[in-house]
């Protein structure tokens, strides 16, 4: 019979790590959640799972294959409050590194997951800090940047994969496949993402794709993106279709809102949320590593930027890969055919907040953009105020 390959899954969130690799079959023996609402949806879709509150009040791991850890991003990302490695949130992942010393057992993989500023942070501070504690460990080490986009997602969301072992080459599972990433789309015809809470230095522009979803802003306020339509129309995505868009079931986070808390917890969910085929495809790749692909290599300084994809050497080098953001070329659906749920207008004050930071940037925008925002506010302030007129009626 088929040994079983099991996994422990550490900062689990929802359980998309856990649900991609459920679809490679591997079976979960332990999830870790310190977030409430996250809890709830854990426990309602992973229901023989024994589930831990606290990394830091674990003792010890049971001895599994794999243990999975997308630890905390805020302090690394882009939209968060940039604290880095030694903020508050992310280091606990030296929590991981302390269930994986001595005495404790070694799994074969070990897989952390977290967001691609972190390799510009400090410049790069957070990924030596992780690879030196590896490499403490007598753990070889890979990483790439991969795009939820090449997994079937209209969601443009680049993430760090990092696979370490002490067993094993990572690069069997990191690299061994690798797609071409197409160019850049026409906008024409096209729906288009964008965050109207940018403006200023930039708004996460995506063509027949919605920029990175987010846990929420800086002050916890959840922030959906919003879509330019073809016909002119500027939405925000259902709830349903942003779980959809992560590669979970419409109303994946409901038990969470059927435990009393708020739309606002569930956006955080989905936002923090690692794309489930994303995770199956690294479940495959971890369940049944393959051949070293021949790509291009090239040895890097201690002072040179990380780049989006490379491995440590033996001797304590890292090289870089010439490896793609999509190591498997998924068809996905356009954007506006994949939105299966009825999407709200962007509210006038949305609007028209993001549309004078805008005017006010010197951002390039592409030809009609600006006057579709603009036509949408004055939409917008007409509807509200006929809707007062009737009141007042």
């Amino acid at each position: 019979m088929k040994r079983k390959v099991t996994a422990v899954g550490l900062f689990a969130g929802i359980g998309g790590l856990e649900t991609g690799f459920k679809r490679a079959g591997i079976e979960s023996a332990l999830l870790c959640e310190i977030e409430p609402a996250a809890n709830c949806v854990l426990r309602k879709h992973f229901p023989d799972i024994e589930i831990a509150s606290d990394v830091r009040g674990l003792k010890a791991l049971p001895s599994v294959d794999i243990i999975a850890a997308g630890f905390p991003c805020q302090d690394l990302s882009q939209a968060g409050q940039t604290a880095g490695i030694r903020g508050r949130q992310s280091r606990l992942v030296d929590e991981v590194f302390r269930l994986i010393a001595p005495p404790n057992p070694s799994p074969r993989w070990l897989v952390l997951e977290n967001v691609s500023f972190m390799l510009q942070l400090d410049r790069g501070r957070a990924m030596r800090h992780v690879v030196r504690r590896l490499e403490d460990l007598g753990f070889r080490w890979a990483y790439r940047v991969v795009d939820s986009r090449a997994f079937g997602l209209p969601q443009r969301r680049q993430r760090v994969v990092l696979v370490a072992s002490q067993n094993d080459d990572p690069r069997r599972v990191l690299f061994a496949d690798n797609g071409v990433e197409p160019g850049p789309l026409d906008h024409a015809g096209l729906a288009c993402g964008f965050y109207w809470t940018e403006g200023t230095r930039g708004l996460g522009w995506a063509v027949d794709a919605v920029p990175t979803l987010k846990g929420g802003s800086t002050i916890g306020i959840p922030s959906p993106p919003a879509i330019w339509r073809p016909d002119g129309r500027i939405v925000t995505p259902h709830l349903c279709d942003a779980e959809r868009l992560q590669g979970f079931s419409a109303d994946w986070t409901m038990p969470a809102a059927e435990a009393g808390f708020r739309a606002g917890a569930r956006w955080k969910l989905i936002g923090n949320a690692v794309s489930v085929p994303m995770a199956e495809w690294l479940g495959t790749r971890l369940v049944r590593p393959g051949k070293i692909l021949d790509l291009a290599v090239r040895e890097i300084g201690p002072k040179d930027r990380w780049p989006r994809a490379a491995w440590g050497s033996d001797e304590g080098k890292v090289c870089a890969v010439e490896a793609s953001m999509w190591p498997i070329v998924k068809s996905r659906p356009h954007l506006i055919e994949f939105l299966a749920f009825e999407p709200a207008p962007l509210s006038a004050k949305a609007a028209e907040g993001f549309l004078t930071r805008a005017n006010k940037s010197s951002l390039r925008f592409v030809t009609g953009f600006l006057d579709a925002v603009a036509a949408h506010v004055r939409h917008m302030k007409m509807h509200r105020n006929s809707e007062s007129a009737r009141a007042v009626a």
